[in-house]
C-alpha cells in the first residue's frame, strides 16, 4: 500500500516516541509498504541515511518536514500533513495524532491511529471521540490494556473489541543475536572489569535517577552503566556523583540506537526503576499505562533484569522473567540487586525466560497485526 505516515515527533531527536516512530515506519517498509513520513519542521532536517544509525533501522524512506507553528497548535502541521496524503495519492494513514486519524476518516482514508498515552489538553478526548464517533474504516491501537481502560474513561466511550488491537511495543531480534557475553561486551566498549549493573534511557522525572543513585552509593564495590540522557542531564548528574566521590558509575550521554544492544549487554543485571509517577517528554505522568521499549530490548539482550512493581509492567513480565521490587525503596532494591549479582544461576535462568517470550514482541510482526485487513 501507499501509506502516509503522519507523526507529530520531532525528527531527528532522542525522545523515545521518535525512535518508537522511526522503528514502525521501519517494520511497515520492510513489509514492503511505499511511505511517505510527514513531520513537523522543528528541527534541522537530516539524511535519509543519517536515520540508520541514528534510529537503529535498516530502511530509508522519504520524511517531508512540514510546517508546524505554536500559535497555531499545530493545526498548520495538521493541515499540511493532510493536504500531502492526498498529493501522495495515499491508500491509509497511519499517525499518533487524533486529529489527522479523525480528518483521514472524514476524508475517506483508512486510518490507523497509535495511542501511546492517555489523552491531554483541553481538546484531547474531544479528538478521540471523533475519531471514534466518524464512519469509515479504521483501528486503534494500544500499547497496553491499562491505556485503553484509561482512553475509555477518558472518552466516556466503550471501544469497539474489534477495532482496538493491544500492540505493545517491540525490538529488532536480529539487532540482538549474537550479542558477546558482558565481560567481552564491556571489553569491547573499553569499560571497566567486573559485576556491571545497567540503565539505558532517559533521565527524566520518574525513571528512577535518584534510586540509581543511592544504589551506586550503597553498593560501591559495583560498576554501574547508565546509558542515555541529554548532555545537561549528564552533566548535573555527575557532578552528583562527584560531590560524594561516587566513581563506580560511568554515564555515557546518547547512545545511538544503532549501538545500544552492546551497552546493555555489557551488563549482568538491567535495571528498569521507575517511579510511582512517570514523565514522559511531554510532561505528561504515564505511570498507569506505560509500555517501555527498554523492557523488550532488555529481554532480547538476554540479561535478567530488575524492574519496578508496577501493575502494567505485569502485563508483559512475571517472577519467571523479572524480579519485582517496590517503587523508591533503595533498601529493597539494594537487597534485591546483591541476590541477583552473587547467584548467576537465577540470573541465567531469569534471562532465558525472558529470550525466550520475545519473540512475539517484534516490530516487524506488529506492524504485520496492525495491518491486517485494512486495506
Amino acid at each position: 500500500m501507499k501509506i502516509a505516515v503522519i507523526t507529530n515527533s520531532r525528527i531527528p531527536s532522542l525522545t523515545a516516541n521518535s525512535i518508537q516512530a522511526m522503528k514502525v515506519c521501519d517494520a511497515l517498509a520492510q513489509l514492503g509498504h511505499d511511505l511517505r513520513v510527514f513531520a513537523p519542521a522543528e528541527t534541522q532536517p537530516i539524511l535519509p541515511a543519517a536515520l540508520l544509525t541514528h534510529y537503529g533501522i535498516r530502511n530509508t524512506f522519504q520524511i517531508t518536514w512540514l510546517s508546524s507553528l505554536r500559535a497555531f497548535k499545530r493545526f498548520d502541521f495538521i493541515w499540511y500533513a493532510q493536504s500531502a496524503a492526498r498529493k501522495f495519492k495515499a491508500d491509509l494513514i497511519y499517525t499518533w495524532l487524533p486529529q489527522s486519524a479523525a480528518f483521514g476518516l472524514w476524508s475517506g482514508y483508512p486510518v490507523v491511529l497509535e495511542m501511546h498515552a492517555d489523552t491531554a489538553g483541553r481538546f484531547g478526548a474531544w479528538w478521540l471521540r471523533q475519531f471514534w464517533m466518524s464512519r469509515g474504516h479504521k483501528r486503534m491501537l494500544v500499547t497496553t490494556q491499562a491505556l485503553r481502560k484509561a482512553l475509555e474513561r477518558s472518552t466516556r466511550l466503550q471501544f469497539p473489541d474489534e477495532a482496538v488491537q493491544a500492540a505493545p511495543n517491540g525490538v529488532d531480534l536480529d539487532r540482538y543475536a549474537n550479542l558477546p557475553a558482558p565481560a567481552e561486551a564491556r571489553r569491547q566498549l573499553n569499560l571497566k572489569d567486573g559485576l556491571t549493573v545497567g540503565f539505558s534511557g532517559h533521565f527524566y522525572a520518574g525513571r528512577g535517577m535518584d534510586l540509581l543513585f543511592e544504589l551506586a552509593r550503597a553498593l560501591p564495590d559495583v560498576n554501574f552503566l547508565w546509558a542515555g540522557g541529554t548532555p545537561d542531564a549528564v552533566e548535573e548528574w555527575r557532578a552528583k556523583l562527584n560531590a560524594v566521590r561516587a566513581s563506580n558509575v560511568t554515564l555515557t550521554g546518547f547512545i545511538e540506537n544503532s549501538r545500544l544492544p552492546l551497552y546493555q549487554s555489557a551488563a549482568d543485571v538491567l535495571l528498569m526503576p521507575y517511579g510511582r509517577a512517570i514523565s514522559a517528554s511531554s510532561g505528561q505522568n504515564i505511570a498507569e499505562v506505560i509500555n517501555p521499549m527498554k523492557m523488550f530490548e532488555y529481554m532480547a539482550a538476554g540479561r535478567p533484569m530488575i524492574t519496578a512493581d508496577l501493575p502494567v509492567i505485569r502485563e508483559v513480565l512475571d517472577e519467571t522473567r523479572a524480579v519485582f521490587c517496590e517503587p523508591g525503596d533503595v533498601s529493597a532494591w539494594t537487597s534485591a540487586v546483591k541476590k541477583l549479582l552473587s547467584d548467576e544461576k537465577r540470573r541465567a535462568t531469569l534471562a532465558a525466560n525472558a529470550r525466550r517470550a520475545i519473540g512475539k514482541y517484534t516490530w516487524l510482526a506488529r506492524a504485520q497485526r496492525a495491518l491486517e485487513n485494512m486495506s
